[in-house]
C-alpha cells in the first residue's frame, strides 16, 4: 500500500533482515545499500553473510515486494517510512560512532522532496540514549529539515540474535518505538500489527535507554557468571557446569530453564558487535554526562579478565611445542561473525604468551577469519583432521559438533564453553 512504501538503508543483518522480514508482511520494501558489490550480490539472491532461513525468505520476496538499489534516490522516491540500519561502531574512545548515520540523514535531508510529505524516518541502530534528541534533530535542523513539521524521527531498537535474527525479526517480544513526546503514529502501529507484538511507544531517550538496558543486562549477565567461574576454579572441588545448571532450575527465572540462563552461564566473556560496544559506549555516555557507571566499567573489565585467567592457565599446564587446537572462531554459534570474537584474543594472548603451534577450525567462519585477522596459525578445514593434528583441544566456541569431544580421553580439553 503507498502509504507504508518503506526504505531501508543498510543491508547488514539487521537492515537486510528488516527489509525482508516486512516485505514477507505483504509491504512494499526497497531496500538500499551503498555497497555497489554487495548491492549486485544481494539482487542475485546470494547473501554474505550466515543468516538460518535469510536466505529462503530473501529469495521468495525478490523483484516482488522487495527491491534492493544502489541508487538513493531511487529508494527514497515516494518513501513514507525509512529505516536506517547502519553501523555504529565503537570510535577510539569508547564512544558510538555515528559519524555514517548522519550521512545518510544528510543524504535524506537533500532528497528530501522525493518522499511522501512528513516521512517517518526510523532509527534502527543502536544508538545511545539522547542520540536523536541531541545529535540527529539538530543535525537535521542544520540542514534546513525540521523535525516534527517536515519529517517524524523515531527510534525502534533491535532485539535480534545473530544467527537467528530472521525468525526473532518475524516471531518479536515487543516492539519499541521511541518518538518526540511519546507520540503515536498509527502508520507504525499498521506496519507492526502482522507481527502480534505489543508495541510500546515511549520518549525519544526512553527508547534509545531501553536498547542498551537490554544489551548490557546480558553483558552484565556474562560477566557476573565467568567471575563466579573464576572462584570457583580458585577454590576447588566445584562442579561448575552442574552448579550453573542447577541455578537456572530456579524458578524465578521464569522457565525451566529460561532463555536468559544461556548468559548467565560462564564461558570466555562476550564478544561480537553489539555487546561489548554497546556496554563501552554507555559507559562512555554516562561518564560525559556526570556520572561514572561502575558496574558498567567492572563489567568490561571481567569479559578482559576472563581470558586472562584461562591464557596463564594454558600456560603452566601446556608445553610450548605441543599442537593447540582452537576449536571455533566465531563469537557464537550459529553465526559466521568474527568480530571481536573472543576466540581472536585467545589466539593473541596465546602467541605473546609463546605458543608456537596454534591450529584453528570453524564450521563456517575459517576463511572470513583468516582475511580479517593476520596470525600465523594453520586453518584446518575438516574437525577430525585437527583433532589428529592435536594433543590439547580448546573449545572456543559452544558448536554442538564440539559436545562429544569433551569427553575424549586421550585429549588435554580445555572447555573454555563449560559445553556438557
Amino acid at each position: 500500500m503507498k502509504s507504508l512504501k518503506i526504505a531501508v538503508f543498510g543491508l547488514g543483518f539487521v537492515g537486510l533482515t528488516t527489509a525482508v522480514g516486512f516485505a514477507k508482511k505483504g509491504f512494499e520494501v526497497i531496500g538500499y545499500e551503498i555497497d555497489k558489490n554487495k548491492a549486485s550480490l544481494l539482487n542475485n539472491g546470494e547473501i554474505p553473510f550466515y543468516e538460518e532461513g535469510l536466505s529462503e525468505a530473501l529469495n521468495s520476496v525478490l523483484e516482488k515486494q522487495l527491491k534492493i538499489t544502489n541508487n538513493v534516490q531511487e529508494a527514497l522516491k515516494e518513501a513514507r517510512i525509512i529505516f536506517y540500519c547502519i553501523g555504529t561502531p565503537m570510535g577510539e574512545d569508547g564512544s558510538a560512532d555515528l559519524s555514517f548515520l548522519l550521512g545518510a540523514l544528510k543524504t535524506t535531508a537533500e532528497n528530501l522532496t522525493l518522499c511522501q510529505k512528513e516521512p517517518i524516518l526510523v532509527i534502527k541502530s543502536t544508538v545511545p540514549p539522547s542520540s536523536c534528541q541531541d545529535i540527529f534533530i539538530p543535525h537535521l535542523e542544520s540542514l534546513g529539515v525540521v523535525a516534527g513539521k517536515e519529517c517524524h524521527i523515531v527510534n525502534n531498537p533491535e532485539f535480534l540474535r545473530e544467527g537467528f535474527a530472521y525468525s526473532d525479526f518475524m516471531d518479536p517480544d515487543r516492539v519499541v518505538i521511541g518518538t518526540q513526546n511519546g507520540q503515536i503514529f498509527k502508520e507504525l502501529e499498521d506496519l507492526y500489527k502482522p507481527f502480534n507484538a505489543p508495541v510500546f511507544f515511549t520518549s525519544l531517550n526512553t527508547g534509545e535507554f531501553i536498547k542498551y538496558l537490554s544489551n548490557t543486562t546480558l553483558s552484565l549477565n556474562i560477566s557476573y557468571a565467568n567471575e563466579m567461574s573464576m572462584v570457583a576454579q580458585s577454590i576447588g572441588d566445584i562442579d561448575i557446569i552442574n552448579a550453573f545448571k542447577i541455578l537456572h532450575n530456579d524458578k524465578r527465572f521464569s522457565g525451566n530453564p529460561a532463555g536468559i540462563t544461556s548468559y548467565l552461564y560462564p564461558g570466555m566473556g562476550f564478544g561480537g558487535y553489539c555487546l561489548p560496544k554497546d556496554t563501552l559506549a554507555l559507559y562512555k555516555k554516562s561518564k560525559d554526562k556526570g556520572y561514572e557507571a561502575k558496574i558498567l566499567n567492572d563489567i568490561l573489565k571481567v569479559n578482559d579478565e576472563i581470558l586472562d585467567f584461562y591464557a596463564n592457565k594454558i600456560d603452566k599446564e601446556v608445553s610450548k611445542e605441543e599442537n593447540i587446537a582452537i576449536l571455533g572462531l566465531s563469537f557464537k554459534p550459529g553465526s559466521d561473525d568474527i568480530r571481536d570474537t573472543k576466540s581472536a584474543t585467545l589466539i593473541s594472548k596465546l602467541v605473546k604468551l609463546g605458543f608456537k603451534n596454534i591450529y584453528a577450525y570453524d564450521p563456517i567462519a575459517n576463511e572470513i577469519f583468516a582475511k580479517t585477522y593476520d596470525y600465523k596459525i594453520h586453518y584446518e578445514a575438516n574437525l577430525n583432521d585437527i583433532i589428529n593434528q592435536c594433543n590439547v583441544l580448546i573449545i572456543a566456541t559452544a558448536w554442538q559438533e564440539f559436545r562429544p569431544l569433551i569427553s575424549k580421553q586421550n585429549k588435554i580439553i580445555y572447555n573454555l564453553r563449560w559445553m556438557n
